[in-house]
């Protein structure tokens, strides 16, 4: 089935797979390649819109799992949507929350259906299936909305893979049926699949059959070794359709995401940025900084003296590592503000090489400041 794409390819690498575009929302339009920021729970932890903006963030994504649970979609409808509720004027894509039921496997029973599963909150038994999850994204006011899948562990046997992978086109094209064409939010379809190519492969022409406004390549990053990982990538990018968003769901490290625009994808997010802030994990365009050290005791240089955000305009790693080793609320803070920036900027980097076309130039210069 052929779909009217929200996404323009405006630009590519004449040396590899790498590429710059628009993706155009309810909320704005959004250049790629691009990282967004994970807030889960209707937050990015530790940072507030304005910290977000400050920081370059284009667009953000929420889970509908969470917030189905808590506080309720109906809810958060009533209250003027997702958008409103958490101040955020800009795009959001909701996670379908396919990953979330993989994650609670222990509390959750797969079916044709949908998923049954208990409430990691107080264990109420609770139901979601791929109708629900379109009708929830759409009380939410997400811009873009994730078709429901089934996420598959690693490692998983051919049988188990090839099961699931059908089971998630099926649902795929129930979520299509149900969506409402009159609001305006996208919906794309997860490319399921396991680390097995021509299941890989099938799914992509499963979803293409279906028709949808982008394409998530998901059920990687969850175990599997990084090589084989890059290897998912070379098979399937280039079957993904030309001109539709081509999403990396859940990756990853800045090494992943150079890696995945080499590839010829899109948009990425991950959790990565925030958390590892909260535990004083920091990227610099030299590698990382585990700011609890004691070589940053005395040490009155920011945390990258390439990097112009707000931490690092005003702070030293030493005031840092200070807060973060009194458990000061501000290091989660200031932590952040610096990941998300850097992730940001890494995308803008990579915007303004490709459209330059210096793409493997600057892939190789990423490389060498970190050897």
């Amino acid at each position: 089935m052929t779909t009217v794409s929200p996404f323009t390819v405006e630009g590519r690498s004449s040396e590899c797979g790498a590429r710059y575009g628009q993706l155009s929302t309810l909320h704005g339009t959004v250049q790629t390649p691009v990282f967004m920021p994970v807030g889960t729970q209707a937050t990015v932890k530790a940072m507030s819109p304005e910290n977000l903006i400050d920081a370059g963030a284009q667009i953000i994504l929420g889970n509908t799992y969470h917030l189905f649970i808590r506080p309720g979609h109906e809810l958060i409808r009533s209250l003027g949507g997702l958008h409103r509720f958490m101040h955020w004027d800009r795009p959001i894509l909701t996670d379908s929350g396919g990953f979330q039921i993989f994650s609670l496997q222990e509390l959750a029973e797969i079916s044709e259906e949908g998923a049954a599963f208990r409430s990691h909150l107080d264990g109420s038994r609770l139901y979601l299936s791929p109708e629900d999850a379109v009708h929830i994204q759409e009380a939410l006011g997400a811009d873009i909305m994730m078709a429901l899948d089934t996420c598959i562990p690693y490692p998983a046997d051919y049988d188990t893979a090839r099961r699931a992978t059908a089971l998630t086109a099926r649902w795929a094209r129930r979520c299509r049926n149900v969506q409402k064409n009159s609001t305006g939010q996208h919906l794309f379809g997860i490319v399921q699949g396991g680390m097995f190519p021509d299941l890989r492969l099938e799914a992509i022409e499963q979803l293409m059959e279906t028709g949808f406004d982008g394409y998530a390549l998901g059920g990687l990053s969850v175990g599997e070794p990084k090589e084989l990982m890059y290897e998912i990538l070379e098979a399937t990018t280039a079957h993904l359709p030309e001109d539709h968003a081509r999403y990396l769901m859940g990756v990853g490290t800045p090494e992943d995401l150079v890696e995945g625009v080499y590839h010829g994808l899109d948009m990425f997010d991950c959790v990565m940025p925030t958390r590892n802030a909260r535990n004083g994990m920091l990227f610099t365009s030299r590698g990382r900084v585990v700011i609890k050290n004691a070589c940053f005791q005395q040490d009155h240089r920011p945390v990258d003296e390439n990097c112009e955000c707000y931490t690092c305009r005003h702070y030293s790693r030493a005031y840092l590592r200070h807060l973060f080793q009194s458990r000061e609320i501000l290091a989660y803070q200031l932590n952040s503000i610096h990941n998300i920036h850097y992730y940001c900027t890494l995308m803008k980097e990579m915007r303004t090489a490709i459209r330059e076309d210096r793409f493997l130039a600057f892939r190789r210069a990423f490389y060498q400041q970190r050897a």
